[in-house]
């Protein structure tokens, strides 16, 4: 099997998860920051300057192209490290080295925002005050990932046990537009913290406070949200009792379907990080799916943000014609 054959495998959308002219760009943005990232790294080992001229000793196995193609392909189908390194022909080490240099530049990118190609994401104060100014209204929704078991005897191994699905999870937040497309994800957490508990946590009731322009729509995970915030956050209103008539019951669900309707889009956004083989259940080391979720959420981004904005449909009644009586 040759280099090049390797090489045109991995690069195709179905490997890689994104696409020929995606991966241009991705190789365009962050050649630059790997270079310099491993100038610094060399210096610092060195003790000093380079005392040879750039190019002399040791070749590298794996020029960034394939580094970074790689590191792609294990995000997108979780291969392990020895299966790509049997594909390109080199040790598992090598592989291992990539993976490890280029995941964190994928996860420090940001997430794309619709129709502003040079404006990027990167914190929670950065997404408020992006919704603030554009007047998007927000979508947020929690989701989970299984994850490998701690061994018996380590402090904290009942933390990561979700109450839902009664299985060892990490928790994040999505928060979409009313197109489902990602404009930021994060807010990574135990599977055992609930959804209310990250909002005060991780500083997101805060940033509701300081932007009391910005609305959102939630489940039902985040009644506290709703609950202190009920002029911007909107949750499913509450079950009529037993006892109530008839018309509050058929009045309560025709809510709820409006308010369903409204917040599903943030679910397919979810559904589309599922589509990559590590957050669908994720066999590496805990400490590292932080990263990893973010370098795939960023990526996902990048497609979402070239979607073409939908028109919402009217249902306002109109007059179709005058009627002489």
């Amino acid at each position: 099997m040759t280099l090049t054959w390797a090489r045109a495998a991995c690069s195709h959308p179905a490997l890689s998860g994104v696409s020929r002219a995606h991966f241009g760009e991705l190789l365009e943005e962050l050649a630059p920051k790997w270079q310099a990232r491993r100038e610094s790294a060399l210096r610092e080992r060195r003790g000093g300057e380079r005392r040879r001229a750039a190019g002399a000793g040791r070749k590298q196995r794996l020029v960034f192209t394939d580094r970074l193609l790689v590191t792609l392909v294990h995000l997108r189908l979780g291969l392990p490290h020895a299966a790509l390194a049997e594909l390109y022909r080199v040790d598992r080490s090598t592989v291992s080295g990539a993976i490890r240099e280029l995941r964190p530049l994928l996860a420090t990118r940001g997430f794309a925002v619709p129709g502003q190609p040079g404006l990027r994401l990167h914190t929670l104060e950065d997404l408020f005050a992006y919704t603030a100014a554009e007047g998007v209204r927000l979508r947020i929704d929690g989701t989970e990932v299984q994850v490998r078991r701690p061994r018996a005897g380590r402090p904290g191994r009942k933390a990561f046990v979700s109450g839902k699905r009664r299985q060892n999870t990490i928790k994040t937040t999505t928060f979409s537009d009313g197109q489902g497309r990602t404009l930021f994800s994060g807010v990574v957490r135990p599977g055992r913290m609930h959804d209310q508990t990250a909002v005060r946590t991780e500083g997101i009731a805060e940033q509701f406070r300081h932007h009391p322009k910005v609305e959102a729509e939630v489940d039902e995970g985040y009644r506290g949200l709703a609950n202190e915030f009920p002029d911007q956050v909107s949750a499913p209103p509450k079950k009529p009792k037993d006892d109530a008539p008839l018309g509050e019951h058929h009045a309560w669900r025709e809510q709820r379907r409006r308010q369903s309707s409204a917040r599903i889009c943030v679910e397919h956004t979810n559904a589309e990080y599922k589509q990559w083989r590590p957050l669908q259940r994720f066999m590496g080391r805990r400490e590292t799916y932080p990263e990893t979720h973010l370098a795939i959420a960023a990526l996902v981004s990048d497609r979402s943000a070239r979607r073409a904005t939908r028109r919402k449909l009217s249902t306002e009644l109109v007059l179709a014609r005058q009627v002489a009586y």
